[in-house]
């Protein structure tokens, strides 16, 4: 039976049953290309250090399209996809950031698949990377080990910001980006003049991090990253410069609506946080009814129509998808 979850002006109607077959793994991520099919970042076997994965295609009624990157993915973290529909993945134990077409053609590969990168440099076990919606950058979170953000610029757009960057390139140097800005970290020790923070290394301050599981970006061009266990989102311009945080409880993504509105999958529930932070609704439950969470809301996505698709992590074969009403 469908529930109506939310509040305010956020309304949703849970679909039960909509995936059509059963998943073969756990659901780390979801994201939807401009015609609304339904992309999940699967890892299809939970041991971490051994993990395999894929990237399953549905349409937006959860009839399986495709399956493809068993050939590749370890284990599979965050997924995002472009407005011309370049899927970005992030593979944790890969060390690496990916990108299919959507028939699952491979593309660039970000770092050294299989390589943490030393302190300081990009990536070690980094959780998902974003487009600007205003610019042409890429921003990740570096989340597991490095405790680091990074912002990567067309390779040649910006070669001021990428040259003191440049003794840290790793299996970039022959694709179409370049490391623009960095920072992070915490309770340091590797430092320079040119970069900050450190593998294994983390902070409670301002500009520091504990786990920095997601990111977002907004129309201009401020990175929003998720200190999960830290219980915050910090916000910082594009150059990696403090501004502001929002108290949120263990938030695992961000993914902003048309309105500006920000919605934060985190601690089993939904938080729907206006532009200036404050909380406008904040909903789901755990349990195993086709509403509720039986495992960690660890993913969201927003379709074309408002519908918002939530994975869970815990547990094998957990999607949700909530409609708008």
């Amino acid at each position: 039976m469908a529930k109506r979850q939310g509040g305010g002006n956020y309304l949703f109607e849970s679909v039960d049953n909509w995936c059509k077959i059963d998943i073969p793994g756990v659901v780390s991520d979801v994201a939807t290309d401009s015609n609304d099919n339904v992309y999940l970042a699967v890892r299809t076997a939970q041991a971490f250090d051994a993990n395999t994965g894929a990237i399953l295609a549905f349409d937006r009624d959860g009839n399986h399209l495709n399956t493809f990157g068993e050939d590749k993915l370890r284990t599979p973290h965050g997924l995002w996809i472009t407005p011309d529909d370049t899927i970005y993945l992030a593979d944790t134990f890969d060390h690496c950031i990916r990108t299919y077409s959507p028939n699952g053609d491979p593309g660039m590969v970000l770092g050294v698949p299989g390589e943490p990168g030393p302190a300081g440099s990009p990536f070690n076990r980094p959780t998902l990377a974003v487009t600007s919606p205003v610019s042409d950058d890429l921003f990740v979170s570096d989340g597991y080990r490095q405790n680091r953000a990074h912002r990567f610029s067309p390779a040649g757009s910006d070669p001021a910001a990428a040259s003191p960057y440049a003794h840290l390139k790793r299996g970039w140097e022959n694709s179409e980006w370049e490391l623009t800005a960095s920072w992070g970290g915490g309770d340091l020790n590797y430092h320079d003049d040119l970069s900050w923070g450190s593998t294994e290394k983390h902070g409670t301050g301002p500009g520091e991090f504990l786990l920095p599981h997601g990111i977002a970006v907004d129309g201009e061009d401020r990175a929003y990253v998720m200190d999960r266990s830290n219980d915050r989102i910090q916000i910082f311009d594009r150059d990696g410069n403090y501004l502001t945080e929002w108290s949120t409880p263990s938030p695992n993504q961000g993914v902003f609506d048309t309105d500006g509105f920000m919605h934060v999958p985190g601690d089993g529930r939904m938080y729907i946080l206006s532009p200036d932070g404050s909380e406008v609704a904040v909903w789901g439950e755990r349990g195993h009814e086709p509403w509720q969470f039986i495992g960690g809301s660890h993913g969201l996505w927003i379709d074309s129509r408002g519908d918002i698709y939530v994975a869970q992590v815990g547990v094998p074969n957990a999607i949700n998808k909530f409609a708008r009403i």
